[in-house]
């Protein structure tokens, strides 16, 4: 098995799903959860690994897709239907979504890229305003 800072994509999520968290939670200095949601198209359910911090009991992801210039599928698919799951450590737990604006989105972004300062580069490689994601538990 791959150490914990070189597992990507659905390998991370198959280690993380397998070990509950225990591998695959801690990845290069960060936190990471797994969302998943619900296809927009396909209505498949769809598994992102990705970093996070919490937040006033919420959970906190940023649509950076590497400073692409579109957004990630995973936040096409929450514009589209804001309730997923999110899973944490081993705990599953229900969650909506919506994406931070104005003051709150200036705020979280301060603590996102003080726990992953590439989202700072990856603003600057592309137009797009970068989403911060708040998840707050529904259930």
């Amino acid at each position: 098995m791959p150490g914990d800072d070189d597992l990507f994509g659905q390998e991370h999520v198959r280690v993380y799903r397998e070990t509950g968290g225990e591998h695959g939670y801690h990845w290069r200095g960060t936190t990471i959860l797994l969302l998943t949601t619900t296809g927009r198209s396909s209505g498949e359910k769809r598994t992102t690994p990705l970093i996070h911090r919490t937040d006033d009991g919420n959970w906190v992801i940023v649509a950076s897709k590497g400073g692409a210039p579109d957004h990630p599928g995973w936040y096409k698919n929450l514009e589209a239907t804001p309730e997923a799951v999110i899973q944490v450590k081993d705990e599953t737990i229900p969650v909506r979504a919506h994406a931070a604006q104005g003051e709150e989105r200036q705020r979280l972004w301060g603590l996102m890229t003080e726990v992953w300062p590439p989202y700072d580069d990856y603003q600057r490689k592309t137009d797009r305003e970068i989403p911060v994601v708040v998840l707050e538990r529904t259930g």
